[in-house]
């Protein structure tokens, strides 16, 4: 069954770290281009960071320098690396493909809470 699971969410407090994991099945993985999303509570969800298969990386401005994608091809996952995080970046976090994204299928996400 073709699905993304994320993982590694929790609550920490401003200026901390958080590593947010997201596993593939191969289907949905290969030669796709893979986001992490985020949905803070009362807001639309927000494209945080995406790569592509070979590696392109694009961020939105309000985690640039702060957070980090990283794609595994091998092990089909791709990770978000999280650093001085901010209490705005409260919010559940979730990882898709574009085609999911435009279908709207999603997965669980993982929450994160920053606390001040």
């Amino acid at each position: 069954q073709a699905q993304l699971v994320e993982s590694g969410g929790g609550v920490v407090q401003a200026g901390g770290s958080v590593k947010l994991s997201c596993v593939a099945s191969r289907t949905l993985f290969e030669a796709n281009v893979i986001g992490w999303y985020r949905q803070a509570p009362g807001k639309q969800r927000e494209l945080v960071a995406v790569v592509t298969p070979g590696g392109n990386i694009n961020y939105a401005d309000s985690v640039k320098g702060r957070f980090t994608i990283s794609r595994d091809n091998a092990k089909n996952t791709v990770d978000l690396q999280m650093n001085s995080l901010k209490p705005d970046d409260t919010a559940v976090y979730y990882c898709n493909t574009n085609s999911r994204r435009d279908a709207g299928v999603w997965g669980q996400g993982t929450h994160v809470t920053v606390s001040s």
